[in-house]
């Protein structure tokens, strides 16, 4: 399944270098905090969930701890210091998942290339709007989420461990912008080292298309 071998981290080496200067901090986000991933290592709750204010309406995500404790984790401490605000839905693929994650500030999305989380047993079935971390192999999650559009099940058994499902705005997922297919190099969306390296800015010159998150808080 091309798509599932595609969901990683990184499609080649990221080449670009980062640039100096960094992009205004967002809103409500700590950037000191943020700019610290060994800082960020608050337990969850058993569940709580998510708030996605997106340019498409809203989406809530149910996380369950004993799912994927390691994730679920991770996405607590990065939902509750704005890392997800501002992020776009840079990889969009109709009838597959949609994928976001790398933060839109340069200087912040390096810090966190490198933390790298172990791996949760998979537990749960990457079944429609059941959300994963991307993976470039094992070991390796960072940052990157996506929620499955269709019922992904082929994905269990490559390692993609669901930590929470989406409970409300399953519809807002379903009308992300998608026109621009698969990333670089293989198709014509965004690519990944490019947004690495430079950023929203990129993404708002070369793909001004593209939904994002406005804001998410944890809610409960």
């Amino acid at each position: 399944m091309r798509y599932a071998i595609a969901l990683v981290l990184f499609a080649f080496a990221l080449a670009a270098a980062i640039p100096a200067s960094a992009q205004a901090a967002q809103p409500g986000a700590d950037m000191s905090k943020l700019s610290n991933p060994a800082g960020l290592t608050e337990k969850a709750p058993d569940v709580f969930k998510a708030k996605f204010e997106t340019s498409q309406g809203d989406v809530v995500i149910e996380v369950h701890r004993a799912w994927a404790p390691v994730g679920a984790d991770r996405f607590y401490n990065l939902v509750k210091n704005g890392f997800y605000d501002d992020g776009r839905f840079f990889r969009v693929i109709s009838g597959f998942m949609a994928q976001f994650g790398i933060h839109g500030d340069p200087a912040i999305s390096r810090v966190w290339r490198s933390a790298n989380l172990t791996d949760d047993p998979v537990t749960q079935s990457n079944k429609r709007g059941y959300i994963s971390y991307a993976t470039a192999g094992p070991n390796t999650r960072t940052t990157q989420l996506f929620i499955n559009l269709v019922d992904n099940t082929s994905l269990d058994k490559m390692g993609f461990a669901p930590f929470g499902r989406v409970t409300s705005g399953m519809d807002v997922v379903e009308k992300l912008y998608s026109g621009y297919g698969e990333g670089a190099p293989s198709g014509s969306g965004p690519a990944q080292g490019r947004i690495q390296a430079e950023g929203n800015a990129y993404l708002k010159k070369d793909f001004s298309k593209l939904d994002y998150i406005k804001r998410a808080t944890i809610t409960q």
